[in-house]
């Protein structure tokens, strides 16, 4: 019986495989992006481009492919999201990858989001971007300006100041801290977004199941929390003490800055801390958390429209 070896010499020596190996070959040798490449090595022989055939005709389709990016899900290249150069390698013509611009865009911003955490926070605040900002809106300036200074100059673990925003319903308060979030992420930073009121509620509902711990391990450790709409929750003394106050103990001693978004300015959100399920007014203990809020925070008064009116 012939062997394997030799079957595939009979038919590579065969008149029909030249013919077609000879017409690939000169396809690939003319095609236009060999033709760049051997324009700027000289140097390189015939033979050493014979040799190379199975990588030159590689390199010219994945190229080809790259030219007319489809998008990195649908790349069909062997390394999806890489880009081929050829390179020499002493006697042959071998491929090298590279990371191409739509992958490194990707990859960016999957860094990006993987850096935002959130907690019931709508998509479009996850998307705010300050330069994205509608300046037509002067009163927003003083707080645009500061939270942007924060996002600059922030520094978790060595520096806990954070800002506390306060105004209106609808006046951008929200949106201004996800474009802090996405600021502090092309830094590195992490960020935890939490919408207080679900947040509280889902506390709550925690104790059944013994997870009140994990979740309170999980905000109060990120480098920097923001708090969103603290005061429009429902409140009870152990959402106040066991939770809120533990949260913002940590992170004094830890030096992590917090901020806040709320309807309430200091004195407002005192009184409603102040309040006690079981009835009657708990001040001290009001007094206890403000504290934190008031020596960590920088109070800013965010004024304009309503924005959420215009939509």
């Amino acid at each position: 019986m012939e062997s394997i070896q030799a079957s595939l010499q009979s038919m590579m020596s065969g008149e029909k495989f030249v013919r077609q190996y000879e017409k690939l070959k000169r396809e690939i040798l003319t095609d236009p992006l060999i033709g760049e490449f051997l324009q700027s090595k000289p140097h390189v022989s015939l033979d050493m481009l014979e040799r190379s055939l199975p990588k030159l005709d590689q390199y010219r389709k994945e190229l080809s492919t790259c030219h007319n990016c489809p998008g990195l899900e649908k790349c069909t290249n062997l390394m999806q999201g890489y880009r081929p150069n050829l390179v020499v390698e002493k006697k042959f013509v071998d491929i090298q990858f590279e990371v191409c611009e739509v992958k490194q865009k990707t990859d960016r911003q999957k860094k990006q989001q993987s850096l935002i955490k959130s907690l019931y926070i709508p998509k479009d605040i996850l998307e705010a971007r300050f330069e994205n900002f509608d300046k037509s809106e002067e009163s927003r300036w003083p707080a645009s300006a500061a939270a942007l200074e924060f996002a600059m100059q922030a520094d978790p673990g060595n520096r806990s100041m954070g800002l506390y925003l306060y105004g209106m319903f609808g006046v951008g308060k929200t949106y201004i801290m996800g474009a802090v979030a996405n600021a502090l992420a092309d830094r590195d930073i992490e960020t935890m977004l939490v919408y207080t009121p679900d947040f509280f509620r889902e506390m709550k509902q925690s104790i059944g199941d013994g997870t009140v711990n994990e979740k309170l391990d999980r905000v109060k450790n990120a480098e920097v929390l923001i708090l969103d709409d603290i005061g429009a929750e429902s409140l009870s003394s152990w959402i106040r003490d066991d939770v809120l106050g533990v949260i913002l103990q940590y992170r004094m001693l830890e030096k992590l800055p917090t901020l806040f978004t709320s309807n309430y300015s200091y004195e407002e959100l005192e009184a409603h801390l102040s309040y006690s399920e079981r009835g009657g007014f708990e001040q001290l203990k009001a007094k206890r958390i403000m504290e934190r809020i008031r020596h960590f925070t920088t109070p800013i008064f965010v004024e304009g429209s309503n924005r959420r009116e215009k939509k």
